[in-house]
């Protein structure tokens, strides 16, 4: 008997293997305090709730979505074993580095100041856990 092919695409020979998009649809972010952490996320930073679903007393996902992105963020309880805090590197693109700058700083968040680079303009914040986020200004914007 045959094994089922299971791939979605397939080259110019009709052989499992052709193009295929990964697109980036999900951050987990290890939080402590799902509450707490998504009243950050929302009330001070400005990202929208996209769902908050409580399977049980141990198992929660709230996803949101930063204005103008089409990948979300996971504040999870009970699915994810990483350690709150953990998560460095995530990038925020933006159109003007200071306009964001000033809207963390109106919502509360305490936000390094602008750092200028030939690379792009950045600032730096953390949530209330240290999990670690840079806003980012790509060169020749605003």
């Amino acid at each position: 008997m045959m094994a089922a092919d299971t791939s979605r695409t397939r080259d110019q020979h009709g052989q499992p293997g052709g193009h295929v998009d990964f697109r980036l649809q999900l951050v987990t972010v290890p939080v402590t305090d799902v509450d707490r952490a998504k009243a950050f996320y929302v009330d001070q930073v400005g990202f929208r709730v996209e769902q908050d679903i409580e399977v049980d007393a141990a198992h929660r996902f709230v996803e949101l979505v930063p204005p103008g992105s089409a990948c979300s963020i996971a504040l999870t309880a009970g699915y994810v074993d990483a350690e709150p805090g953990s998560l460095r590197g995530v990038q925020l693109d933006v159109d003007d580095v200071h306009a964001a700058h000033a809207t963390l700083r109106a919502g509360g968040v305490a936000v390094t100041d602008v750092e200028e680079h030939p690379w792009g303009s950045f600032c730096f914040f953390s949530d209330p856990d240290g999990n670690g986020w840079s806003v980012h200004q790509p060169p020749g914007l605003g």
